[in-house]
């Protein structure tokens, strides 16, 4: 997983509440494989015609907006069903960050284990964030994840919150398999010892003790 610690982008505003994950990864693209196709499944419905061509009014087609690399939202962003196939959209985009007043459970969870950070700030905030990025188009925001602040277009910081251990592994760039092999020095003396004592216990067919 990358690492996060700062990240300075071209921010998008997003003024619709309730984006769901069906617009951000439609159905059919749910078993693509991950890889740089994902880059033109986020919203794809939203963004292109049936024939392939670009639908202009949509904000991220605007030359203004082309290479966003943050997004404010409204409210509930990422709600919807639980496919990873919608962070996947999102971060081979090339966003790595979501600013909103609130997630979809799920979504906010798997954007912390694909290097996106969901930033979740007050609803007032967001919204006068949103609105300096439509008065000022093309400005950058900041995401700083060490010190857990998002400084806006005017350059006034906003504190967020966020799990210890999450931003552990998102500064260190740790998934869950690297995460737990920082503890291989505890796991593997057990897993000897466990099999020392209980040896009468059938082995796993094709598993360590069976080998």
């Amino acid at each position: 997983m990358d690492k996060f610690t700062i990240w300075k982008a071209l921010a998008v505003p997003f003024d619709q509440p309730n984006i769901d994950t069906n617009q951000l990864c439609p159905t059919r693209f749910n078993k693509v494989e991950k890889g740089p196709k994902y880059a033109q499944v986020l919203f794809h419905d939203l963004r292109f015609n049936p024939d392939g061509s670009e639908k202009p009014d949509f904000i991220l087609n605007q030359a203004r907006y082309r290479g966003a690399g943050i997004i404010v939202a409204d409210r509930n962003f990422g709600c919807g069903s639980s496919r990873e196939s919608a962070v996947y959209a999102v971060a081979t985009f090339g966003i790595r960050a979501v600013i909103a007043p609130s997630f979809g459970d799920i979504f906010f969870n798997n954007c912390l284990k694909n290097s996106v950070v969901p930033v979740m700030l007050d609803a007032d905030t967001c919204a006068a964030m949103r609105a300096q990025l439509h008065a000022k188009t093309g400005a950058e925001i900041t995401v700083d994840l060490e010190r857990q602040v998002a400084t806006d277009v005017d350059g006034r910081e906003h504190a967020f919150r966020i799990h210890p251990l999450r931003r552990r592994c998102l500064l260190n760039g740790l998934d869950d398999i690297s995460l737990t092999a920082e503890f291989l020095d505890v796991i593997q003396p057990f897993e000897a010892t466990y099999r020392r004592e209980f040896s009468w216990i059938d082995p796993v067919p094709g598993g360590p003790a069976g080998e």
